[in-house]
């Protein structure tokens, strides 16, 4: 009877994996998704140097309003489940003002050709500087090769402007003391390749309320400059033009009501402030197109939500973390999050990948094999940290299949952290993020438009609906889909590390630590099959249950086989 039982259960997932509900959303989002919506959006959006609460930042918000409204979303009054679609801006006073640039040049004197330009690189000025006078100021300025506070204090710096080969920050408190007006300063991080990318110039920022303003140079700018300083008494003529100004901070939040939970919910997110095209630009973009075929597709009757999506719009992380943070009834329902970074990036230009960074895994303690951090860098994961679930391996597959469909490349980083999928995590909610990297104009002012691809904005924002539709309307026969799925990656993940800690051994190292990796793995997978009993939206049968046990023990089984082997 036992045997008949384990047949029936085999059979009954393996031909629901057949046939899943991501097969019907992919045509759907396939044909509605509008690449031209999207980058339309994205141009919008991109024209702005976004801090929160000022012009650029503000227009933006009101820009995805608007194109919200147009598909139907209602503003929301009181209660946030009043209508089936709705949305708010949510206003906020600032604790400190906000800010804007206006224009800067640097000049040297007697050259006819201006050093730099805001016209040309508008992250030139950090965040929060102030003015300079009306009609700028000139003054000598002195090249400091070396950094030596103490040789510092021995020059004459009054009325003088600074300039170093590093970044300003490290000399304004002393350029404040000893009366300097202004630093210059230069901070390239070598993947952004400035030797090759002469003008690039990543965008910062500066303590408010300073007296004194600094500014960044190019690679060419900086070179041009030095070349000038070595040769003898230099001048320039700098003019600084910002704004600074009391503001109220906005997030748009917009929701497509779930019919059967609707306190249970799929939370996407985009950050709208800083300056940059596919950083993040794009992602606004994507999302709102990805807001608005939801919402034509709802009022069609073509899908059925059964759980809450939810689109959210504002300042990085810390939007996000206060959505989840500021009502502890409505974050019990957050199931899933994701963060749309950087997602449009014209791969061939940018030198970066898509990505979707996962949960933490073992390969964020582990990293070996195929599995490579960004140079944005690992962080400190313990094992104590790590997050079994199947979201990783289910939207990696997900996007997989559209890979396979559009020719697309799709990859995956262990966990870095550092966008809005962090304060999901933070508050044990799963939470992914899709975006790219390596990028060579990642932050800096050459990231534009014209870095920026409709058709990878239209591949994240298909596969990103595909799996939120197939999440929050599953049913049983789905949940035995994810499991056998989940089943099939975990089986792979072990041939991997065994194969991976075979020629480990094989090299010296500990057979002990290798069966511990293999064993991590494992469990990691097996606590992630569990986390599938709560995927269907109604726990009808125990069928979900006995599929997940029978999965598991597929997996210890192979497992043993493994660590036995290993010697």
């Amino acid at each position: 009877m036992k045997i008949k039982i384990l047949f029936f259960l085999l059979f009954t997932t393996i031909n629901s994996y057949a046939q899943t509900p991501a097969d019907e959303y992919f045509k759907l989002t396939r044909t509605g998704f509008k690449e031209d919506n999207a980058y339309k959006t994205t141009a919008f959006v991109e024209k702005y140097f976004r801090v929160p609460g000022n012009t650029g930042f503000n227009a933006s918000i009101h820009y995805v309003e608007n194109i919200l409204k147009k598909a139907g979303f209602v503003e929301q009054k009181q209660n946030e489940q009043e209508a089936p679609l709705t949305y708010r801006i949510e206003k906020r006073s600032m604790t400190h003002n906000t800010w804007e640039p206006v224009q800067a040049n640097i000049d040297l004197i007697g050259d006819s050709t201006p050093l730099i330009s805001y016209q040309t690189n508008r992250n030139m000025i950090p965040i929060n500087c102030v003015s300079t006078a009306a009609g700028g100021v000139t003054a000598e300025v002195l090249y400091l090769a070396d950094i030596k506070p103490a040789d510092m204090e021995k020059l004459d710096l009054k009325g003088k402007i600074i300039f170093s080969e590093n970044h300003p920050s490290r000399l304004l408190p002393l350029a404040t003391k000893a009366g300097a007006i202004g630093v210059l300063g230069y901070s390239m991080p070598k993947y952004t390749q400035p030797e090759i990318n002469q003008t690039s110039i990543q965008f910062s920022s500066m303590k408010p309320n300073s007296e004194v303003w600094t500014l960044l140079l190019s690679y060419a700018a900086k070179e041009k400059l030095k070349a000038a300083c070595l040769k003898g008494i230099t001048k320039l003529k700098v003019n600084i033009q910002t704004k600074i100004y009391p503001a109220e901070e906005l997030t748009i939040v917009a929701n497509v009501k779930g019919s059967v939970n609707p306190d249970e919910c799929f939370v996407f997110s985009a950050h709208v402030q800083e300056p940059g095209a596919n950083d993040n630009a794009s992602g606004v973009g994507t999302l709102a197109e990805m807001a608005r075929l939801t919402a034509e597709l709802y009022q069609a009757k073509k899908i059925a939500p059964q759980r809450t999506l939810t689109f959210l719009w504002g300042d990085e992380i810390v939007s996000t973390k206060r959505y989840i943070t500021e009502d502890t009834v409505r974050a019990k329902g957050i199931l899933w999050g994701m963060s749309l970074d950087m997602v449009g990036e014209d791969t061939k230009k940018t030198g970066g990948s898509f990505l979707i960074e996962k949960m933490p895994d073992p390969s964020a303690i582990w990293t070996r094999g195929n599995d490579k951090h960004t140079e944005w860098g690992a962080g400190d994961v313990k094992e104590k940290d790590l997050f079994p679930h199947y979201f990783n391996d289910f939207v990696f597959d997900i996007c997989k299949a559209q890979g396979k469909f559009a020719n697309w490349t799709v990859n995956y980083n262990p966990f870095e952290g550092g966008s809005d999928h962090t304060p999901f995590l933070q508050n044990k909610i799963p939470g992914l993020l899709m975006w790219h990297f390596t990028d060579v104009f990642y932050h800096t002012d050459n990231d534009r438009m014209d870095k920026v691809s409709p058709t990878e904005m239209k591949n994240v924002g298909v596969s990103a609906l595909t799996a939120a539709y197939s999440l929050i309307s599953a049913d049983e026969n789905a949940a035995n889909a994810v499991i056998n799925q989940i089943k099939t990656d975990g089986l792979a993940r072990l041939k991997t590390e065994f194969e991976l800690s075979k020629k480990a051994i094989g090299e010296g190292k500990s057979a002990a630590e290798e069966k511990h990796i293999m064993e991590v793995w494992s469990r990691w997978y097996i606590d992630a099959l569990a986390t599938i009993q709560n995927l269907p939206v109604k726990k009808e049968t125990t069928k979900v249950g006995s599929a997940i046990k029978v999965a598991s023990m597929e997996m210890e089984k192979q497992t043993l086989i493994y660590i036995t082997a290993l010697k």
